[in-house]
């Protein structure tokens, strides 16, 4: 087993999409970061290495966008910052009711129920 950024990647299928199991990453940054290092898509984790997973590690962990833990805590603090500043999301979000417009008359009656 392999574990990157605490996470546990499959060994028996592609690189590509084990690292869609990745936070944050989906398709199209998993193709490109097999592209940056070198790596062919259809190329299984059990088939490299011990110089090769380390390089595939190093090359995951360096990657500029923010993936895994670090952008958990981006959307959680973002999260706390529409709250603080009370915006209407925000104050959505406190209420436990939708926040991206969907409507409450009929639907979301489990959105509409007391928290906690």
């Amino acid at each position: 087993m392999l574990y990157l950024l605490d996470t546990e990647l499959k060994e028996k299928i592609n690189i590509s999409a084990s690292l869609t199991q990745l936070f944050g990453v989906g398709n199209y940054k998993s193709t490109r970061l097999c592209k940056k290092l070198g790596f062919a898509e259809n190329l299984k984790i059990s088939d490299l290495n011990k110089n090769q997973k380390l390089k595939f590690i190093k090359g995951v962990e360096n990657y500029s966008a923010s993936v895994g833990f670090s952008l958990k805590q981006k959307l959680l603090l973002k999260r706390k910052m529409e709250i603080e500043i009370k915006s209407y999301k925000g104050l959505r979000r406190l209420k436990g009711y939708p926040v991206r417009g969907q409507r409450t008359r009929t639907n979301s009656k489990t959105a509409k129920k007391k928290l906690g």
